[in-house]
C-alpha cells in the first residue's frame, strides 16, 4: 500500500455504471493517467449524487490558479466525451488550505506541518488524532503529539488533512 491513493468517502460504490463506464475504478485510472500528464498532481477525486457530480482536486508545486483549473476542466470534458463517461457536472479545484493527505508521499512532503487524522478504528480510546507530521517509516506515518511521536499504520488512516494555518494581520 506504499503509494496507494485513498478513495473518497463519496466515491461511487463498486458496481454502479453510467454510460457504459464503471465510474469507480475506471474513472480513477483515467484521472491518474491524464492529470499528471498535464503537469498536475491528482490529489483526490470524488463522485457525488445523481447525475453525477465529478469533483477533481489538483495541485502543482507553485499552487494552482483559475487558469489551471480551466485547462484541466476543458481537457477532462473532451476526454470524458471521447471515453463515453457520462456525468452531470465537473468541478476542478485546488486542494485548499486543509489539503487532504491521500498517499504516503504526502506525509513526507508535508513533514513539519500540523495534520488531523481520522482512523478506521479506535486507538487509545479515540479515532481522531492531531499533531505534527514527522514523515514516514515504511508503511507507517509518524505523528508527533502531546505524548511524543506515534507510529500509525497508513492502512489505519481513514482520512487525513492538513490543519490550516491562517495568519491574521493587524490593521492600523
Amino acid at each position: 500500500m506504499t503509494n496507494e491513493r485513498r478513495r473518497s468517502n463519496n466515491e461511487v460504490l463498486d458496481g454502479k455504471h453510467l454510460g457504459g463506464k464503471h465510474l469507480g475504478k475506471n474513472l480513477g485510472e483515467l484521472l491518474e493517467q491524464t492529470v499528471p500528464a498535464l503537469g498536475y498532481e491528482l490529489v483526490a477525486w470524488e463522485i457525488e449524487g445523481k447525475g453525477p457530480l465529478v469533483r477533481v482536486f489538483i495541485d502543482k508545486p507553485a499552487g494552482v490558479d483559475v487558469e489551471d483549473c480551466a485547462r484541466v476542466s476543458d481537457h477532462l470534458s473532451h476526454l470524458f466525451t471521447v471515453e463515453n463517461v457520462e456525468y452531470g457536472r465537473l468541478e476542478i479545484s485546488s486542494p485548499g488550505v486543509d489539503r487532504p493527505l491521500t498517499k504516503l508521499a504526502d506525509f513526507v512532503r508535508f513533514a513539519g506541518e500540523e495534520a488531523q487524522l481520522n482512523l478506521h478504528d479506535l486507538t487509545d480510546g479515540t479515532r481522531k488524532l492531531k499533531g505534527v507530521v514527522r514523515g514516514v517509516d515504511g508503511d507507517n506515518v509518524l505523528l508527533e503529539g502531546p505524548h511524543g511521536v506515534r507510529t500509525i499504520p497508513f492502512a489505519a488512516i481513514a482520512r487525513a488533512r492538513l490543519v490550516p494555518k491562517i495568519e491574521w494581520r493587524k490593521t492600523k
